[in-house]
């Protein structure tokens, strides 16, 4: 056929093609190897934040369990190692996953039966935490979900487990420093952010809020120094008609774009 000779090469091609590609399938293959990591604050050793860490974990009576969504742990600019290095290995607890049966998980389904476990978690139903601190007489264990809104929504409704502890949220009007990441609104806060003002509101100590917001705002100025652009939450850029991604087609979706353009808390 026509088109079938055009195609194919001619015999004679073929074999200078293959001798001429012969000596690439010999040529070493470089690995592509992970830079060298600080064993504690778990960035590349050459831009490691040590220096903005406390010198010794705070000291502390609350136990933090940080459930993390399995794609927030491949995250290059992740803020929970931050977080776990300014704390005592046994105050903050990290468990990785999407699903968390009380049979896979039998200690964190103890935690979660226990009385004095709070979860972090805004809702209708949330008490706000400084009402909570008020009234706490002893040590707490607060469970905080690292993850996108979307995978913290789902990590929360498909595991029974979480709706176990009762509910707190935070009720304040802090603008996060988290700003190489965009964010759903003007108040939402990374994990790392999270936890800093619920410790500091739990342990009734400022400092601890300062001490451990310090890595963050280190690793923010880093990346702006070389070359990160301050991201603008997706309410800013929408109010400001900055917003430049396709509108959402699921009417789901759209609807929460309108609540943020209109100020409604979602």
């Amino acid at each position: 056929m026509e088109g079938g000779s055009a195609a194919a090469p001619a015999q004679g091609e073929e074999g200078e093609e293959r001798e001429g590609c012969a000596g690439l399938w010999e040529l070493p293959v470089e690995r592509c190897e992970r830079r060298p990591e600080c064993g504690r604050c778990s960035r590349p050793q050459k831009v490691c934040l040590c220096p903005f860490l406390p010198i010794h974990p705070l000291k502390v009576s609350t136990c933090l369990y940080i459930i993390q969504h399995p794609a927030e742990e491949s995250r290059v600019l992740r803020t929970v190692p931050l977080l776990a290095a300014c704390l005592p290995p046994e105050k903050c607890k990290i468990l990785v996953g999407r699903r968390f049966s009380e049979e896979r998980y039998p200690e964190l389904a103890t935690v979660c039966r226990n009385p004095d476990t709070i979860i972090l978690y805004p809702g209708a139903d949330a008490t706000n935490l400084e009402e909570f601190a008020v009234r706490s007489s002893g040590p707490t264990v607060m469970i905080i979900i690292d993850g996108t809104w979307s995978q913290a929504k789902d990590i929360f409704y498909k595991n029974s487990l979480f709706r176990l502890p009762k509910q707190v949220q935070l009720k304040n009007n802090i603008s996060s420093q988290y700003v190489i990441r965009t964010q759903p609104t003007n108040t939402c806060l990374s994990t790392l952010e999270c936890a800093a003002v619920a410790l500091t509101i739990m342990e009734k100590n400022k400092s601890i809020q300062e001490t451990i917001l310090r890595p963050l705002q280190a690793l923010c100025s880093f990346q702006l120094q070389h070359g990160a652009q301050i991201h603008h939450s997706k309410e800013h850029l929408l109010k400001n008609g900055l917003y430049d991604k396709p509108m959402p087609k699921n009417k789901r979706k759209l609807r929460r774009m309108e609540l943020l353009v209109n100020n409604v808390k979602i």
